[in-house]
């Protein structure tokens, strides 16, 4: 009758047992994520939207460094649009053309919140559907228990003599009250858990969450797809204009590089070549003249 007294105690145990490892396990949990996520505020917090541009390899090292958060960075980095400017080799001399005069900075065309939720960062971390269970576990310890104790109860009860059932009538009456009171201490326990679990989580993780929602948000502002290939349609128009227009006015702007050639370099050289000609012309008469005079000296003296 002892060893049934005692045994009695098992459910209680195993609920508190139950309970203890529940709180335990996410007390551990809870303190491990809210950790990463306080290294990644922590880093993140240095930078500044303006600061982007020369600061993004930085950064981009940095989200690579952490192990909890790299495969995240990796992709929302191909989301991003480095829209203010696009480095184009040109015979080895490296341009910079606008690509978008609306849009700015880094952008990302994907809600940062689409790749830094509860998801990605908290529930994904660990066995969080067991901590969302333990309550139900709890709960269904009381029942499962009490109806365990209402059997071995009425397995006790001897009817084979008056001293036997007034002793067994004891021993019944201990079984159901251990019965009811495991019920009671597997929704007390479920509910404390409850309390404890959803602070902590709000305290620990959530919180610091949003935190991180909160800076990625304000250092890439989103921009549609959409909006930026229409932008990058509206730049290709405007330059297959420009383009056109330059072409139509090539043969004119051909001819103005001509006469201005012309008239910069060959005109002023045909001038000096005229000038010499009439210059030596102007000398050969002038030797014709005086050869005409010495013949009509000599003409004179014979």
């Amino acid at each position: 009758m002892e060893i049934t007294k005692y045994i009695n105690y098992v459910p209680i145990i195993i609920v508190a047992l139950t309970f203890l490892f529940s709180i335990f396990y996410c007390m551990v949990k809870y303190s491990q994520t809210g950790s990463q996520l306080s290294k990644i505020i922590q880093f993140i917090s240095k930078f500044k939207k303006s600061e982007l541009n020369f600061r993004f390899k930085e950064i981009d090292n940095g989200m690579y460094s952490n192990p909890y958060i790299s495969s995240l960075w990796q992709e929302f980095k191909n989301s991003l649009v480095f829209s203010e400017s696009v480095a184009l080799e040109n015979n080895n001399d490296i341009q910079y053309q606008d690509v978008s005069s609306t849009v700015q900075n880094i952008q990302t065309t994907v809600d940062p919140l689409y790749f830094f939720n509860e998801e990605t960062l908290i529930t994904s971390r660990f066995n969080f559907k067991l901590i969302q269970t333990m309550p139900t576990i709890l709960t269904g310890c009381g029942p499962l228990f009490t109806f365990l104790n209402i059997a071995l109860a009425f397995g006790i009860i001897d009817f084979s003599s008056p001293e036997n059932t007034i002793s067994s009538m004891s021993n019944f009456i201990l079984s159901m009250q251990m019965a009811a009171l495991v019920s009671v201490v597997a929704v007390g326990a479920s509910l404390i858990y409850l309390m404890i679990e959803r602070l902590l989580y709000n305290k620990v993780c959530k919180e610091r969450l949003n935190k991180v929602q909160e800076i990625m948000g304000a250092l890439f502002a989103s921009i549609s797809s959409e909006k930026f290939l229409y932008e990058l349609l509206r730049e290709a128009k405007i330059g297959n204009n420009m383009s056109k227009n330059r072409s139509n006015h090539i043969p004119e702007e051909m001819k103005t590089v001509f006469d201005e050639s012309m008239s910069s370099n060959l005109v002023p050289y045909l001038e000096n070549l005229i000038f010499g000609l009439n210059t030596l012309n102007k000398q050969l008469k002038e030797s014709i003249r005086i050869n005409q005079d010495k013949s009509d000296m000599v003409d004179d003296l014979f």
